[in-house]
């Protein structure tokens, strides 16, 4: 759940490691015909010689009055054919994307798009996961899509680098999200949790994504970071910027992220001031190869915690709440049967992952018998990958005491989602309490619900209730 925020695009010095940096940039791969052969490869950063860009200078994101040439454009044109021009931006790939991921496995399972300088769509279990475990030939360098791909990317490590630099900096911040550590927060989350629904339980009314669950992972990310909870506001607002209208506006984008490289980098002297036990000053602390990680390194690492923490985590509840509310029959049955909730949570993150990510081939490969040059970029559909009937019995109907889930919701490989522990507990507190406290609920008005607008997070924006 940590993953999607590392193909930010930001104007950005690459740097070779944490203490010597180049100017290395990316060349610009042109787009690539739908009918693929093995001819043809792109130019670009590939190899095992290719320093992964570690950040940018904070000075150097964009001219405040100048937008950027780089990012997605929201005016797009209809897709032509799923197979050969598929767009995960597109309206009809958030409203159809059960119907478009049954199609494609059936006529063309590893689907092409001349969009996005060319990028593949992979959407099958066994697919997914062999890209996912092939780091070699599939870098974690670029992470997200863009209609215009930026001249470098600004990183957040650890997810957004390869073998061997990202084991090192996923070390420094491990030990937090241990079953250990984030049993520490469980207390302090229900309290939290309860605190939430007094504000609305006597009203009979409420919006589950804006008034519950968009809160609780900034709470809970906020405990974990040291971070005051009375900023909880410009958290969100952050996540606003970045996730939902950065898509659409690279300025906007790019102020948040200005605003929390300066935020996380007044954090960081704080803690060398006067260390605490966070993970902040575990970051500040942090060592690579015996040399203190830089500043501005550890700041882009906290930016990666704060936004992969909150906004899938509340996409996720936020799912599991619309999904009770419209489906009487399995409120009814939680309410009945409470020991069912921790099964119950790995079929919600099964049917409603909420994140996809992007790898860019380090060399001439293939998938599934399709060719990828070296250079080109590749989609992970985790929730189509869930919903694989290969790999899942009954793959599109929601089973709530499914006994085998092998979920790929926390991705898998190195980069397996580092505070997969921490998400289930936000999910598991907040579900329980919801149903301790809250009467049957439905849904006010299914048109009413707002969706993510843009990016690679699906999740409700809106959700209300009466009850």
């Amino acid at each position: 759940l940590l993953a999607p925020y590392t193909g930010l695009a930001l104007r950005a010095e690459n740097a070779r490691s944490a203490t010597s940096e180049n100017s290395s940039a990316r060349q610009q791969p042109s787009s690539t015909p739908s009918d693929k052969t093995c001819e043809g490869q792109k130019e670009g950063p590939v190899g095992p010689d290719f320093a992964p860009p570690l950040v940018g200078q904070v000075g150097s994101i964009c001219c405040p009055n100048k937008r950027p040439t780089w990012g997605i454009s929201m005016d797009r044109r209809p897709v032509s054919d799923w197979a050969s021009d598929w767009d995960y931006l597109a309206p009809d790939y958030r409203a159809r994307t059960a119907e478009i991921w049954d199609g494609l496995r059936q006529r063309c399972p590893v689907a092409h798009t001349d969009r996005f300088q060319g990028a593949w769509l992979t959407i099958n279990f066994d697919d997914v996961g062999k890209v996912a475990h092939d780091p070699s030939s599939f870098s974690s360098r670029v992470t997200n899509l863009y209609d215009e791909m930026p001249e470098r990317l600004m990183a957040m490590p650890p997810i957004s680098l390869d073998p061997p630099d990202h084991g090192k900096y996923r070390r420094i911040v491990l030990p937090a999200f241990t079953p250990k550590a984030v049993a520490k927060l469980i207390s302090e989350t229900e309290t939290y949790c309860n605190t939430l629904i007094d504000g609305f339980v006597q009203s009979g009314t409420a919006d589950g994504s804006q008034d519950f669950a968009q809160h609780i992972p900034v709470f809970v990310t906020a405990k974990l970071l040291g971070l005051p909870d009375s900023d909880g506001d410009r958290f969100r607002q952050w996540v606003h910027g970045v996730v939902e209208i950065g898509p659409s506006d690279n300025v906007a984008s790019a102020e948040a992220l200005r605003e929390m490289l300066a935020y996380f980098r007044e954090q960081l002297a704080q803690r060398r001031e006067d260390p605490r036990e966070d993970v902040t000053t575990l970051v500040a602390n942090g060592i690579v190869d015996g040399v203190p990680i830089p500043e501005r390194v550890q700041a882009t690492m906290l930016i990666l915690l704060l936004l992969g923490g909150v906004d899938t985590t509340w996409s996720a509840i936020g799912s599991a709440l619309l999904h009770l509310a419209i489906h009487s029959e399995d409120q009814a049955r939680l309410r009945a049967e409470p020991d069912l909730l921790d099964t119950a949570i790995e079929e919600f993150l099964r049917f409603y992952a909420p994140a996809e990510i992007g790898r860019v081939a380090t060399r001439e490969t293939e998938i599934g018998g399709c060719p990828v040059a070296a250079g080109e970029y590749v989609w992970l559909s985790f929730p189509a990958a869930n919903r694989d009937p290969a790999a899942f019995p009954h793959a599109d109907q929601f089973i709530m005491d499914r006994k085998e889930n092998r979920h790929l919701a926390f991705g898998l490989g190195i980069h397996r989602c580092l505070g997969s522990n921490l998400a289930r507990m936000e999910m598991q507190v907040a579900l329980r309490i919801w149903l301790q406290r809250v009467p049957t609920f439905r849904l006010q008005d299914e048109a009413t619900i707002d969706w993510t607008s843009g990016g690679n997070i699906l999740g409700p924006r809106r959700i209300p209730i009466s009850f």
